[in-house]
């Protein structure tokens, strides 16, 4: 392990605080960002400091000129970004100063990932922890030798005056310095090739389950900490493992955790759609920034909920983060923007976290008029949903039923008042300054809300969702694919300029095959099984197996990643393990199931002790030791068939469908004139056929 080290008085402390000022537009000056098409980026194209973009020309140019790299990285809804923006980079003095002594470089995170990965590794290695704006000096080859996230000004100075004269006095100390910590950062992103090992077992799984269980907040979900965040891909799995192994008590913990939510100020009960995360245990102030990649997934998670327990508020989610997505998300060509951003103008004119979300009792009451007293209990407003300032963030901990039986109305009538209440809070809130859009398309963002719609589609049955997914689905086809399978990550203004990671491949393909179960349109299939094998060729590790970050065809960092820790979104290698054990099921002569074994073994032993961290990957380890069925559906009805028998949640499967023969072997030689058959396999061996939905489910539910 390498040892954290402290250059000289340099690093400064991560958790110091700062107020918000008024946001000033400002023309004086204009650097190479202007050139960019990332909103984040944009943001800091008039700023003082001589900005440029993560491009190799640069990067040449520092190594000429024998300057330290200073990078900033953040992106466009970061609350702290916008502070340091406002109290550093803006600074003329301070620009002077990092003009003079370094090449200075601003990321965008979301669409450099690659980048961000490595340098928070060295952030976490040299202070122990990090987040953004994530700011690191390096030497003109990129190694870093400093990082610090959010600064004030003066600490600024001092900080870069010290790094100035440490490079111009003592450099070969800062070069060591910079040497070994590379070193640590290569070192801890190594994963050992795991030929000998067995896979893991339904007990060693269950022991890993219990463990993680005694982090569990059995009374407000989640987990016993704050910040809370949703996790989704966490319920996900053990929705999963609930259901196919009966574990009714995990299901119980899944419920409270999605009620909870649901409940919470995290989900917004105006507008629809979820925030960030939680600051508290409760869920019920968010760090108010709204992101594709949560929305995506929690749609997805709420849609499974919903066919498992057929709760009506699950469903009212679903629709309402549809509905949030598609009013403020939503491009004309079908893709999704990135994000809205966690501050807006407040009363006064200055950008105020949360200022477009929070309501006074004294605005409530007037504009609710009789029903503010229901209002009022329904969504607390009283010290539970009291959050500052004489602020409230709605939030709800009592079911529809006690709220009526209380104010002695019905049911019905109460989802009616909350109904008109929501639609005239919404009409008022319309009337405030509005959160900034980042309208960047990025294309695995757009693949986890495409995996939405479709599931929302699958298990609510509404074909609107479908529509809308198909749009994007060829947005994606058209812009973001090109002729040799090759992605690209972004897409603004008509423009795409910058090659996709491996989570993009993974998350397009997932979604691409999720579409061909839903469609049987095999031009979706085709689409995900060639980014697999371009996957394959291009990004592949042949020593361990895994796959790379990054694509051999792009110019190399430091490091070539594998990421292999799941985290708000499933890492990229256990989205690629999961696609090859399916495509293993269709095609199982082409080694893809060798694959997928291999990299469930490389990381396997991390679940006993760090199962949250590994959720996504767990779902192999349920796929490997319980049936996994093939259902086909083969005859003129197929489509409608399909469509039922899709209704079900049945996590360990996958559908293929054809009026005839289809593309896959499992619909070869199966098709009977003037008939529909279902055909329930396992390894493609199957059970007589059958032709209604309810008989293909009762096979597998009843083997």
């Amino acid at each position: 392990m390498i040892k954290r080290i402290i250059l000289l008085s340099v690093i400064i402390s991560l958790n110091q605080g700062c107020t918000q000022k008024t946001s000033k537009v400002t023309h004086k000056h204009t650097n190479a960002l202007i050139n960019e098409t990332s909103p984040y980026l944009l943001q800091h194209a008039h700023n003082p400091v001589n900005w440029e973009a993560w491009r190799p020309e640069v990067l040449e140019r520092a190594k000429k000129e024998d300057k330290p790299l200073l990078i900033s990285i953040g992106y466009s809804s970061c609350h702290w970004c916008h502070v340091m923006e406002k109290e550093c980079f803006e600074d003329e003095e301070v620009a002077q100063m990092m003009n003079d002594n370094f090449i200075n470089i601003k990321i965008d995170r979301e669409e450099r990932p690659d980048v961000d990965q490595i340098y928070m590794d060295a952030i976490t290695m040299m202070s122990g922890n990090g987040g953004w704006p994530l700011n690191i000096v390096a030497l003109p080859d990129g190694r870093p030798f400093w990082g610090a996230t959010y600064v004030p000004k003066d600490n600024w100075i001092k900080s870069l005056q010290q790094l100035i004269d440490l490079y111009q006095n003592d450099k070969s100390r800062i070069v060591k310095y910079a040497t070994d910590l590379s070193n640590g950062i290569n070192a801890i992103n190594l994963v050992e090739h795991k030929p000998d090992s067995g896979l893991f077992t339904m007990e060693q799984l269950d022991a890993s389950v219990e463990n993680w269980a005694r982090h569990f907040d059995n009374f407000l979900g989640g987990y016993k900490r704050a910040p809370k965040f949703m996790m989704p891909n966490n319920w996900d799995f053990l929705m999963h493992y609930a259901e196919t192994n009966n574990k009714p008590e995990l299901m119980e913990q899944v419920d409270v955790t999605l009620r909870r939510i649901a409940f919470g100020g995290v989900f917004d009960h105006v507008g629809g759609g979820f925030s960030r995360y939680a600051v508290d245990t409760k869920w019920h102030v968010p760090h108010f920034e709204k992101m594709l990649y949560d929305n995506g997934p929690m749609t997805s998670l709420y849609a499974r909920a919903y066919a498992v327990t057929k709760n009506e508020l699950y469903l009212d989610v679903v629709e309402r983060t549809i509905a949030f997505v598609q009013e403020e998300l939503l491009d004309e060509n079908g893709g999704f923007y990135s994000s809205l951003d966690a501050d807006s103008l407040d009363e006064n004119g200055e950008l105020e976290e949360g200022a477009y979300y929070v309501w006074t009792k004294e605005q409530l009451g007037q504009l609710l008029g009789a029903d503010f007293e229901v209002f009022k209990d329904y969504y607390n407003i009283n010290s539970y949903g009291l959050w500052e300032h004489g602020n409230y963030v709605l939030i709800r901990d009592k079911e529809d039923a006690e709220i009526a039986e209380k104010h002695n109305i019905s049911v019905e009538e109460l989802k009616q008042k909350m109904q008109n209440a929501q639609q005239i809070l919404k009409k008022e809130r319309a009337k405030r300054s509005k959160p900034r859009l980042d309208d960047k398309i990025l294309t695995s963002w757009n693949g986890l809300m495409l995996s939405g719609l479709i599931d929302a589609h699958r298990y609510l049955g509404n074909q609107e969702y479908l529509d809308m997914a198909l749009k994007n689905a060829e947005f994606l086809e058209k812009e973001m694919i090109k002729d040799d399978y090759s992605l690209f990550r972004n897409h603004k203004d008509g423009k795409s300029d910058i090659d996709a990671f491996l989570e993009d491949y993974a998350i397009i393909s997932e979604a691409f095959l999720s579409l061909y179960e839903v469609t049987f349109d095999e031009k979706w299939l085709n689409h995900s099984k060639k980014l697999v094998e371009y996957a394959k060729v291009h990004f592949l590790d042949p020593k361990s197996g895994m796959f790379f970050y990054t694509s051999d065809a792009d110019t190399s960092l430091i490091r070539r990643s594998i990421e292999t820790v799941d985290k708000e979104i499933s890492s990229s290698n256990s989205i690629m393990a999961k696609n090859l054990l399916k495509f293993h099921k269709l095609y199982p002569d082409e080694g893809y199931g060798d694959m997928a074994k291999q990299m469930l073994k490389n990381v396997q032993d991390d679940f006993v002790e760090s199962a949250q961290g590994y959720a996504n990957w767990m779902n192999l380890v349920l796929f490997e030791n319980q049936n996994f069925y093939e259902i086909a559906v083969v005859g003129e009805n197929y489509k409608t068939l399909g469509k039922e028998i899709s209704k079900t949640y049945i996590p360990n499967s996958i559908l293929v469908g054809s009026a005839k023969d289809g593309p896959v072997e499992l619909l070869t030689n199966r098709y009977a004139e003037g008939e529909t058959f279902v055909y329930v396999c396992i390894e493609g061996t199957c059970k007589l056929p059958v032709q209604t939905a309810d008989k293909a489910v009762a096979l597998i539910n009843n083997p």
